[in-house]
């Protein structure tokens, strides 16, 4: 996760690619949701519809769910507008993009504080 969040720090910086990194962005986002699904002892299902895994945590009442659905909205809308011919009409907005990258990398952050470190080998 960290080297996906490197290279997307990069695009951001240098304004490379708008909508394969929002794409990957959208993915990072995907894996961290996931990952504190697991954690909450959710069986994995194969799925890449973010506002679904959103809905899942809400569910389970992630305290996560306020700043990862705006997020999940956003960047569903935008992986959409970018697959179809006709509706990617905007221009790309790197501030936004920016402040996207900054909160996963925070929600990245914060989801890895909670996961259990492994035990010490023997």
């Amino acid at each position: 996760m960290e080297s996906d969040l490197a290279l997307l720090r990069v695009a951001g910086e240098r304004e490379l690619g708008f909508e394969l990194a929002c794409s990957k962005l959208a993915e990072c986002l995907e894996k961290l949701i996931k990952a504190e699904l697991i954690r909450q002892g959710w069986e994995l299902m194969k799925t890449h519809d973010l506002l679904l895994l959103a809905e899942e945590l809400d569910t389970r009442h992630s305290d996560l769910v306020a700043s990862i659905l705006p997020l999940a909205q956003s960047l569903a809308e935008k992986y959409f507008a970018d697959r179809y011919p006709g509706f990617d009409l905007e221009d790309p907005d790197w501030p936004t993009y920016r402040r996207q990258l900054l909160e996963i990398e925070n929600l990245c952050a914060e989801i890895k504080r909670r996961v259990p470190s492994p035990p010490a080998a023997s």
